[in-house]
């Protein structure tokens, strides 16, 4: 009887003490990786809200266990243990190449044309599109233009200015198929998609001559066999 006493003593005494060792295990760094539309600081405050989410066995359980949580513009995050202390959260960020108004939203959406999510406000990085003739927008499904080949254009276009690092608050199609570029005090006249990448490389050149200026340019007349031409540019007042 005094046996089994003292074996049921070790017992609790072993669990009290692994109990203490699992409440006392701590998640306290942690690396982020895949992020553009947030900070560090505001993703881990996201997920790991509660002083209890940075245990690191009920934090290892809920993640394997539990949905992860939604979160505007992350496609889903995966949590990659590299010790009982230390982890990694990395981001899978929803594509996205342009944003359309609509009745007091302003819709987002990839490169197929999807609405991948529905904001009050405007993200910085993103060209705001307009001139697209469009329907009733609905969430998750395409948005509904006359030529979906625009999405194409559109891709192309977004993919060319983040290569060059040109910064573009809104561009503009119209019923000719001709496209304007808005970069703060500019705009920049691109007409037709043709020779498209030579436009924008031509445009990147010119940026340092631009600076501070107000007015219009026009790249329409982009000529790939002609490198030394020269282009219209008119200011305004």
């Amino acid at each position: 009887m005094k046996k089994r006493q003292v074996v049921l003593s070790v017992v609790a005494a072993l669990g009290l003490v692994l109990g203490f060792t699992v409440l006392s295990l701590k998640v306290d760094h942690i690396t982020v990786s895949g992020n553009n539309r947030y900070t560090d600081e505001e993703l881990i405050g996201r997920i790991f809200e509660k002083p209890s989410d940075r245990n690191t066995v009920y934090c290892y359980i809920k993640d394997r266990l539990k949905d992860h949580l939604t979160i505007p513009f992350v496609e889903d995050y995966s949590l990659v243990f590299k010790s009982l202390s230390e982890l990694e959260l990395i981001v899978h960020e929803k594509s996205v190449v342009g944003y359309v108004s609509y009745m007091s939203s302003y819709m987002y959406f990839d490169k197929d044309g999807i609405i991948v999510e529905s904001a009050n406000k405007e993200i910085d990085g993103i060209p705001r599109i307009v001139g697209l003739d469009y329907g009733q927008i609905v969430l998750h499904q395409p948005l509904p233009v006359k030529d979906e080949g625009i999405f194409k254009d559109i891709l192309n276009l977004t993919q060319l200015l983040s290569v060059y690092d040109l910064n573009v608050d809104r561009i503009q199609f119209d019923a000719r198929g001709e496209t304007t570029l808005y970069m703060a005090d500019l705009e920049v006249f691109l007409g037709e998609n043709d020779n498209i990448d030579g436009k924008i490389l031509r445009l990147s050149n010119m940026i340092p001559e631009l600076d501070g200026l107000r007015g219009t340019l026009y790249l329409d007349t982009y000529d790939p066999a002609n490198s030394g031409m020269a282009y219209t540019f008119k200011r305004k007042s």
